[in-house]
C-alpha cells in the first residue's frame, strides 16, 4: 500500500516520499482515512507508529483542498493542534512543514521558554496550522493575539500525557474558545478512564483505533535488565558505554535533579553528556538536542516529559537508569529506538528498590525480560529496598512510592532468570 492510494494530493505525496517514506505505518492506514472523512477519532497510538503523520497528512489535505481566503481582515487558523510539551510542538510542527512544503499553508510552533514576541509578530501574518502548548496558547488568549474562533480542527496529541501533566483545566478553558463545529482527533497512548471520560465530552461518534499491541515494543529492540545496587548504577553505566563504545545514548532519569546529577557525573568520566529537562532554557533543551542528534554529544539524560518530541530515526541505545512508576512510560521510553527498520537496544539498571516496577513493566508486556549481571557489579542479596522519589509530572502526587518489600535472593538471581559472569555482555539478539 502506498500514500497515493489514500487520495492525498500529489503535493502531499511528493513532499512524504522526499522525507524517505514509502509505505505506511498501521495507525497511518487506519487514521488517515478516518480523518478524511471529517469525523471524529478517538486513536490509541504509542509513540513510535507513525502517528503524527497519521494525523498531519489527512489535515493538510483537508485544509489545502479549500484553502479560501477571507474577504477581508487576517486569515484566520483553521487547525490548532495541542501537545504536552514544547519538544513536541516543534517535532509536530516541523512534520507539519515537511509535509507541506508544496502547500500554500502556513504553520507556528508556539510553546513557552522562550520570548513570547515573535511568536506575536507571526500571528500578525497568516498562520493556517498552530501547534501550541497549552499554557503559552493561554497567555497569547489573555493578550489577545490569537483568535480560535475559526478552528476547524483539534488534535490533543498524547492526551494521556496532557492529563498527566495536570493540563486538563487549560485544555478546557481552551475548548470554550473554539466554535462548536469543528473536527476532533484525540490522540494516547492508553485509553485509561479519564481519557475515556475526555473523549465523551468532547468527540462526537467518533471512529475508535488502535495501533496493533504486537507492535507496543518494537520487534527490533532488544530490551534487557541489568542487576544491580542502587549506588553502583552510575559507574555500570559507564563501563557499558566506555566498553562497547556506545555512540548514541538516550538515558532516563525520574528527576530533573537527578538527570542534572548523571549528566555531571558522566562528564567527570569523560563521556561528553547532557541534561535536559523542564528547569533548563528552551534554548538550552534545543541546543543540547541539536547536538546529540549531530553526534557532538555522545549522552543526552532527559526526564519523561522533556523526552516528548525527541524523535531520531536509528537511535540505538535506551538506557533506563531509573524505571518510571507507570509501565506505560517504559513503552513510550524505548520506544525511542528500533525506528525505522532499525535495531535498537534498551537497557534497565535495575535495583533492589525496582523489583515491584519491573514486576509492573513485565505484566503489561506479558512476558519476563532478559536479566544478566556483570561482574563486579553482583546486587547485595542482604540489601534492603528503600522509598523511591516521585518525579512525574505537575498532576502527580508529591509523596515517594513505597518499595516492594522484596530483595535480591542470593547469588543475584531473580525468579530463576539466567545470572551472566562475565565482565562483557552477552551478544545482544532480540530479546
Amino acid at each position: 500500500m502506498s500514500f497515493s492510494s489514500f487520495g492525498l494530493s500529489e503535493e502531499i505525496t511528493r513532499a512524504v516520499s522526499e522525507c524517505g517514506y514509502t509505505q505506511p505505518t498501521p495507525i497511518q492506514i487506519k487514521a488517515i482515512p478516518a480523518v478524511l472523512s471529517g469525523g471524529d477519532l478517538l486513536a490509541g497510538a504509542q509513540t513510535g507508529t507513525g502517528k503524527t503523520a497519521g494525523f498531519v497528512l489527512p489535515i493538510l489535505h483537508r485544509l489545502a483542498d479549500k484553502n479560501v481566503k477571507p474577504a477581508r481582515g487576517r486569515p484566520p487558523v483553521r487547525a490548532l493542534m495541542l501537545t504536552p510539551t514544547r519538544e513536541l510542538a516543534a517535532q509536530v510542527e516541523t512534520s507539519v512543514r515537511d509535509y507541506g512544503r508544496y502547500l500554500k499553508l502556513n504553520s507556528l510552533a508556539m510553546f513557552g521558554g522562550v520570548s513570547i514576541r515573535p511568536q506575536i509578530s507571526r500571528l500578525r501574518g497568516r498562520v493556517d496550522i498552530l501547534v501550541a502548548t497549552p499554557g503559552r496558547l493561554l497567555d497569547h488568549v489573555q493578550q489577545g493575539t490569537v483568535d480560535l474562533s475559526k478552528v476547524e480542527v483539534l488534535v490533543l496529541d498524547e492526551a494521556d500525557r496532557m492529563l498527566d501533566m495536570g493540563f486538563i483545566r487549560d485544555v478546557k478553558r481552551i475548548l470554550a474558545l473554539l466554535p462548536q463545529q469543528r473536527q476532533n482527533l484525540l490522540f494516547s497512548a492508553t485509553f485509561s478512564k479519564e481519557i475515556k471520560a475526555l473523549a465523551a465530552n468532547l468527540l462526537n461518534k467518533p471512529a475508535v483505533i488502535e495501533a496493533p499491541q504486537d507492535k507496543v515494543t518494537a520487534d527490533k529492540i532488544a530490551q534487557k535488565i541489568y542487576a544491580v545496587d542502587r549506588h553502583r548504577k552510575r559507574h555500570l553505566l559507564t563501563q557499558l558505554i566506555k566498553q562497547d563504545n556506545w555512540s548514541q545514548v538516550l538515558v532516563f532519569t525520574r528527576t530533573k535533579r537527578g538527570a542534572d546529577r548523571l549528566a555531571e557525573q558522566l562528564s567527570k568520566d569523560r563521556i561528553r553528556t547532557e541534561a535536559i529537562h523542564g528547569n533548563k532554557r528552551q534554548t538550552a533543551r534545543t541546543r543540547a538536542l541539536a547536538d546529540f542528534k549531530a553526534g557532538k554529544v555522545q549522552v543526552l539524560v532527559a526526564t519523561d516529559i522533556a523526552a516528548r518530541g525527541i524523535d531520531i530515526n536509528a537511535l540505538p541505545h535506551v538506557v533506563n537508569y531509573e524505571l518510571p512508576h507507570v509501565a506505560e512510560d517504559y513503552v513510550h521510553r524505548i520506544g525511542r529506538t528500533g525506528r525505522a527498520g532499525s535495531n535498537g537496544e534498551a537497557v534497565s539498571l535495575v535495583c533492589v528498590d525496582e523489583l515491584k516496577l519491573l514486576a509492573g513493566i513485565e505484566k503489561l508486556l506479558k512476558r519476563r525480560l532478559p536479566q544478566e549481571i556483570v561482574a563486579g557489579f553482583e546486587p547485595d542479596p542482604n540489601a534492603r529496598p528503600q522509598p523511591i522519589e516521585n518525579g512525574r509530572g505537575r498532576g502527580a502526587p508529591k509523596r515517594a512510592q513505597r518499595s516492594s518489600g522484596k530483595s535480591w535472593p542470593a547469588g543475584g538471581k531473580n525468579s530463576g532468570r539466567p545470572r551472566h559472569k562475565a565482565g562483557r555482555p552477552r551478544s545482544r539478539g532480540a530479546a
